[in-house]
């Protein structure tokens, strides 16, 4: 390492020894989890039925009325560019017209109904002295396509999906993050009528984010009646990993070491950042229109519910423990519900005599907790629940993506086939202690749990390298309920024609 290389750690809020750890987890990869099972409903997934929502939901109720904290997190920072990949290919192609049954065709045959239309038809105007009808008439689809992606156009190629016009209304079109602000009046606000939203944001787009925000608010503020307190902040160049040539070696651009984002895991630091007891995670993209919320809210309001209740038995053994103040069938009670309600099992529970028992019970229960809806599979992209051996020995839900499990297993294999759910991002957490300290996130992290993926910079071939995922590794030692949510709650755009799906079309 040279001293310019020393000099750039240092700048970057990097420890030497940390480097020297991400360069030795290249050599030595990352380890696949030891699955017990996937989960399912009855054996890792509740399923509550209709008092138990309604119970739930009372609860969420009687947290906000008495002043409870709460949050909403929202990642934001993933640019557009991927949402238009088989525009760009068409664009960037010798065709002049997109071929049949495409995704292009489709974009083209429906383009009335997207919600950026009236702001695509101006700068139609603009660009070329021609309305949509005009272009479309002539066959002059690369120009309707170059209007919504270039930067002379709506420049949807480079800007974040969060601010993309999404949904229609006859007052004009929604972004995701208008939708986040009308969901979080709906579901988040305090008893003093404010929602706490933060908005993780690139650096580039910080000022666009900022821009709409003092657009949107005022208007929302005054349908809802409540007062909006939004934070943006953006991933730190600390949590950035290095990158590496095929051989280990440090990748160098220029001479200098090269950097690389290191994934939404890097997000736990400025989740860690947040005051608050209660924080709902959920990603920009999974928004509705007004007229589809209905699930959304009813949802939002189980899971915070169901949260608060497992919560409330936590906080009520710990008393018991912390004062000395239990019996032998206390301590049943506890190891059943950390059997029946947080599945934590571990073997050796049987061995511990009572003092040390306890001791293991309060450190399992002192931590932070993660209800996560999960929806049942019906083909939608998305990480799984399953139940995992901890590296303790013990075990507990995790939620995993495929590069965490070993493809070579084939117990494993056929685990991951009878797996009934997957894992929409749609989390709710509860991050302070009995006495009302924050727990430090980053502590709960497993470093074990990141992976590495091939990519390139300027043609040169290069590995990097992802932390743990924000909801995977970063979250691994946790507290975990999987609570089942119906499909309606899951309405990710991962293409410009998700969009036409009829989940977003008002």
């Amino acid at each position: 390492m040279t001293p310019e290389d020393a000099k750039t750690l240092e700048q970057r809020g990097i420890a030497p020894e940390l480097f020297n750890a991400q360069i030795k987890r290249f050599e030595t990869g990352f380890p696949y989890l030891r699955i017990l099972d996937s989960a399912r409903i009855g054996a890792g997934i509740v399923s509550l039925d209709d008092s138990g929502k309604e119970k739930a939901v009372a609860r969420w109720d009687k947290f906000l009325a008495d002043g409870g904290e709460v949050y909403k997190f929202v990642p934001a920072s993933g640019a557009a560019s991927r949402m238009f990949k088989a525009l760009f290919e068409f664009l960037d192609g010798e065709a002049n017209e997109p071929a049949e049954g495409s995704a292009v065709a489709k974009f083209i045959a429906d383009l009335n109904r997207f919600a950026f239309y009236p702001e695509l038809n101006e700068v139609a105007k603009k660009l070329y002295d021609a309305d949509l009808d005009s272009l479309l008439a002539d066959r002059r689809y690369k120009e309707i396509v170059a209007a919504l992606l270039g930067k002379e156009g709506l420049n949807y190629g480079n800007l974040p999906k969060g601010l993309l016009e999404f949904h229609s209304y006859p007052e004009g079109a929604r972004t995701p993050l208008e939708e986040h602000l009308v969901e979080g009046a709906q579901t988040a606000a305090n008893s003093n009528g404010i929602v706490n939203l933060h908005f993780t944001v690139s650096p580039e787009h910080r000022a666009l984010f900022e821009k709409k925000i003092a657009e949107s608010v005022p208007a929302i503020e005054k349908r809802f009646n409540v007062k909006y307190n939004i934070s943006l902040s953006e991933q730190k160049k600390s949590t950035d990993t290095v990158a590496v040539n095929p051989d280990n070696t440090p990748f160098r651009d220029n001479g200098e070491l090269l950097f690389r984002p290191g994934g939404h895991g890097a997000l736990i630091e400025n989740l860690n950042d947040i005051d608050s007891a209660v924080i709902f995670i959920k990603n920009i993209d999974n928004v509705v229109p007004d007229s589809k919320r209905g699930a959304t809210i009813d949802y939002k309001k189980v899971i915070a519910g169901y949260l608060m209740e497992v919560q409330d038995k936590v906080s009520s053994y710990l008393a018991m423990i912390n004062t000395g103040k239990y019996t032998i069938d206390d301590v049943r009670e506890m190891i059943t519900f950390m059997h029946d309600t947080l599945n934590i099992r571990d073997e050796k529970m049987k061995s511990l005599e009572d003092a040390d028992l306890v001791l293991y019970i309060k450190n399992k229960l002192n931590r932070p907790i993660r209800v996560c809806g999960m929806v049942r599979n019906e083909g939608e992209p998305g990480g799984g629940p399953f139940i995992t051996y901890n590296p303790d020995g013990s075990t507990s839900p995790q939620i995993l993506e495929s590069t965490q499990i070993d493809p070579a297993n084939d117990s494993y294999k056929e685990m991951v086939g009878k797996a009934t759910h997957f894992n929409p991002v749609d989390l709710v957490c509860y991050v302070k202690d009995v006495e009302g300290k924050k727990f430090d996130l980053p502590g709960y992290v497993d470093p074990d749990t990141g992976f590495i993926s091939s990519k390139s910079k300027n043609g040169k071939e290069l590995r990097a390298l992802e932390l743990p995922g924000l909801w995977n590794g970063a979250m691994s030692d946790w507290n975990t309920v999987f609570v089942e949510v119906p499909i309606a709650t899951f309405n990710p755009v991962k293409t410009v024609n998700d969009l036409l799906r009829d989940a977003h079309q008002g």
